[in-house]
């Protein structure tokens, strides 16, 4: 039987053995064991031994030489999911950004990415949600597809803030005006950690709760969306406790009930308790 709510355990798992990636002398990241003999083709870029990876090349020549690694690395099949998208590499512990490379790549190298997902919802006459707006996920995505997600959802790209990422996926995805979603209240952020086909997603989820009135559709505008379903809390308690959502969405789902209080019963409970390890105490 399926753990009830397993995207709680999934979100944090780790089992592909890996090395620490160094960056001007602070870890950033980690690479599987398996794709350290692929990367001593670039020793003046990167001093790679059995302890771990680290970027040699100086920050003026960082962008291009990543960039000729990226390139080779997805041409051999170890970066997938390519998206031609930049995304920040940040040190995590100043959030000082140390390059900007390709967004499949920084699964490859373990390094942290934010993503901005809002749970949009129907609320009754006493304010509290009813129903929860679901999308389904393009059987053309890179990753997960046909999955079920949550109205919004994103990575943020180099460049944006987790708002500024929201504000253009609610369009992008949902059809929603700037007006609408300016009523989104940020709602925290979620902690990803796991291994995934793609390498490491290690990840800070960004969550917003958006309320829509009855009657708004939402309507994709980009192709990546199959489309929405507005469901009653029931059934989107039953999505996220199963394995048809996508971990992120489902994380981000679950917290969404909990922090609302939708939740009843000791297997919920205990599921409050779990998500609530994932969250920042400050973003």
């Amino acid at each position: 039987m399926d753990e009830p709510f397993g995207a709680i355990g999934a979100a944090r798992r780790q089992r592909v053995p890996r090395v620490p990636f160094t960056i001007d002398g602070g870890v950033v990241g980690s690479v599987a064991r398996s794709a350290l003999a692929a990367l001593r083709a670039w020793p003046q870029w990167l001093r790679v031994d059995a302890q771990g990876v680290t970027l040699l090349a100086p920050r003026a020549a960082r962008d291009a030489a990543l960039a000729e690694v990226h390139r080779v690395l997805r041409a051999e099949g170890l970066i997938r999911a390519w998206r031609d998208e930049p995304f920040d590499l940040p040190d995590p512990a100043s959030g000082v950004t140390l390059a900007v490379i390709e967004r499949a790549a920084a699964r490859f190298w373990g390094t942290l990415t934010r993503g901005a997902h809002a749970s949009g919802y129907v609320a009754g006459t006493d304010g509290r949600p009813t129903h929860l707006w679901i999308a389904q996920r393009a059987l053309a995505k890179a990753t997960d597809p046909g999955l079920y997600d949550n109205l919004v959802g994103g990575g943020v790209p180099a460049g944006q803030s987790p708002a500024q990422a929201l504000l253009r996926e609610s369009f992008e995805e949902a059809g929603l005006e700037p007006a609408e979603v300016s009523a989104a209240r940020p709602a925290g952020v979620l902690r990803l950690l796991r291994d995934i086909p793609e390498g490491l997603q290690h990840e800070r989820l960004y969550s917003f709760d958006l309320e829509l009135p009855a009657g708004r559709v939402p309507r994709n505008m980009d192709g990546e969306v199959a489309g929405f379903t507005c469901l009653p809390l029931g059934r989107a308690i039953e999505l996220a406790a199963g394995r048809a959502m996508t971990v992120d969405a489902a994380v981000v789902t679950i917290d969404f009930l909990c922090r609302h209080g939708l939740l009843r019963g000791h297997a919920f409970e205990a599921a409050a308790q779990r998500v609530a390890a994932l969250r920042l105490s400050a973003a």
